[in-house]
């Protein structure tokens, strides 16, 4: 590789946690990831519901012209290509995905000879997620790059969580009081599953309201008000869309 090349490279990556909501920040890296390595096609999956070890991945950002099957798939641990890295916390390079153990697994029928490559996404020693490109050909050394996109991938998240746990003061009292509760267990506010922390906060909420005297009606009024809201939202994003 040129000289000119890599320091591209390396200028490349440093916008990995260039600022900006997480939303955008994981569709830029999923079109960036795919440049930098040379793919076709590239998908960012995170943990986003279940419990315990249930826990399942679905797609968060993409680049390339990906199947619907793949756009609107629930991974699990084990279940599929993603899911094997995700058991495996490591990188995964195939060279012919048609033409290895993982074909039957491949979700596109013209898979033999394209090259695939998956790394977990991880913030500390948990794992969170897993990006994933496919194309032509890779060879090691892009393998060896993926897997640092990946971790970069997962401290922007760490980051854009932590920066919303800041803006927010009820968040932070909430998951503090969450910890409290957790007696002789280690809690970590460095990252929590997104679902986690949505629960949290809707038992804070109906904590806080509970001891202001609020009557069971008047909960299931704010309640409906959240819901409303989340509507007006989805309605505007639909109209933009």
């Amino acid at each position: 590789m040129e000289t000119a090349d890599k320091l591209v490279r390396l200028h490349d990556l440093q916008q990995f946690l260039a600022s900006g909501s997480l939303e955008d920040n994981l569709q830029r890296q999923s079109e960036q990831a795919a440049r930098l390595v040379g793919a076709e096609y590239c998908s960012i999956m995170l943990l986003n519901s279940g419990t315990g070890q249930d826990y399942r991945m679905s797609m968060y950002a993409s680049h390339g012209d990906l199947p619907d099957t793949a756009l609107h798939a629930s991974i699990g641990k084990g279940e599929g290509i993603s899911g094997h890295v995700l058991v495996s916390g490591q990188a995964l390079f195939v060279e012919d995905i048609g033409n290895s153990q993982f074909a039957l697994l491949a979700r596109r029928p013209e898979a033999a000879g394209r090259a695939l490559m998956s790394a977990p996404v991880r913030i500390g020693e948990k794992i969170i997620g897993v990006v994933n490109v496919s194309g032509a050909r890779f060879d090691p050394n892009d393998l060896a790059l993926l897997d640092i996109i990946a971790s970069l991938i997962g401290k922007s998240i760490q980051v854009a969580q932590l920066q919303r746990v800041l803006d927010s003061r009820f968040a932070q009292l909430a998951l503090a009081q969450e910890a409290q509760q957790k007696v002789g267990e280690q809690v970590r506010t460095a990252y929590q599953n997104p679902e986690d922390v949505a629960r949290i906060l809707a038992r804070a909420f109906f904590r806080e309201m509970t001891k202001a005297g609020f009557a069971s009606g008047q909960i299931v009024s704010a309640a409906t008000e959240l819901i409303e809201q989340l509507n007006h939202q989805l309605q505007a994003s639909g109209r933009h869309a």
